[in-house]
């Protein structure tokens, strides 16, 4: 089988889109700890590559701020993928970041899905209320 290329969406809890692109995978069966590991290591190598300040990922970098683009880092530097990986994963399980894999909330980092080209992938960022 050869790359699937899938549609990934980040949206807000209003239901915003902040973000829309494509996510090469090989597999046709993942598990939701397999497409965070994909998506985070995708776009840190993106970011490495050209080394701008801001960061469109999934979790916020260490000494990195949100801005309206995504998260802007005090200076470039080289990001970690398995760090910001282990963040992701921590939001997940915290309930901070939910995975909708077409309709359906995926439950589980070891829930298998079973994707193909037209499936819809979308990252729910749930934001913490301040204050209170």
């Amino acid at each position: 089988m050869g790359e699937i290329l899938l549609t990934i969406r980040d949206e807000t809890l209003g239901g915003e889109s902040m973000r829309e692109w494509a996510l090469e995978v090989t597999r046709e069966r993942l598990t939701i700890r397999e497409l965070i590991r994909s998506r985070v290591y995708q776009e840190v190598q993106d970011y490495n590559l050209h080394q701008g300040q801001i960061f469109c990922g999934l979790v916020q970098p260490e000494e990195a701020e949100k801005s309206r683009h995504g998260f802007k880092l005090k200076k470039p530097r080289q990001l970690d993928w398995r760090r910001q990986f282990d963040k992701a994963v921590k939001a997940f399980e915290t309930s901070q970041i939910l995975v909708l894999i077409n309709d359906h909330q995926a439950e589980s980092l070891d829930e298998e899905i079973l994707i193909n080209s037209s499936t819809q992938i979308t990252f729910l960022r749930l934001t913490m209320l301040v204050g209170g």
